[in-house]
């Protein structure tokens, strides 16, 4: 494995069990059995290496999550929200590590260089998810202006779906979201508490 492959590896095991805050640049280098500057060379700072984590982690996710079609006239909406959540989940369960470190830094505070980072990341995912609603809002009678809700209600599903299913298995093994509890989690979204 190349230095600048077993960095990202390392740094992102690291950030996984400990927080991006409490570890050290120096922690990572022993780890990927380089030195200081190597990482430096590479990197420049600990938080361009985040940076690069966050981009090696998430960038593969935007091209299908945007193949998703918006619903168009006559296209089955539920149909398109189960697309938009098979890509979430899928690509959540082989990066699972990454996810779920995408997830904590979801809670930095937001003057923290942690939440500048994901920033990107969760505003991209949420953007997809309001314009799925945004198109569906014409056969959605209940939408009323509440895209923006919809797409929080429904990501905030699909995201703790996704971190409780880490208490059953290692992040290491990834996770996999069978198809039969993917149309669970619409339909509960879709259908509510009586479903």
């Amino acid at each position: 494995m190349e230095n600048r492959e077993r960095i990202l590896k390392c740094a992102l095991d690291l950030f996984y069990a400990k927080g991006y805050d409490a570890v050290g640049i120096q922690e990572i280098c022993q780890m990927a059995g380089i030195t200081k500057p190597t990482l430096y060379h590479y990197f420049g700072s600990k938080y361009g290496l985040l940076e690069t984590v966050l981009k090696n982690g998430f960038d593969e996710l935007f091209a299908p999550m945007d193949q998703v079609p918006d619903p168009q006239q006559g296209e089955d909406v539920e149909h398109m929200l189960y697309e938009f959540l098979s890509v979430l989940t899928d690509y959540a369960g082989a990066n699972y590590k990454a996810y779920l470190f995408l997830m904590s830094l979801c809670y930095s505070p937001r003057e923290n260089e942690t939440y500048r980072a994901v920033q990107p990341y969760l505003s991209r995912i949420h953007a997809r998810a309001v314009q799925i609603f945004e198109a569906a809002s014409d056969r959605l009678g209940n939408m009323n202006g509440r895209q923006e809700q919809f797409a929080i209600g429904f990501l905030g599903l699909i995201n703790h779906y996704l971190m409780m299913l880490g208490n059953q298995t290692s992040p290491d093994e990834g996770v996999h979201v069978p198809e039969d509890a993917k149309r669970g989690l619409l339909h509960q979204f879709l259908h509510g508490i009586y479903s």
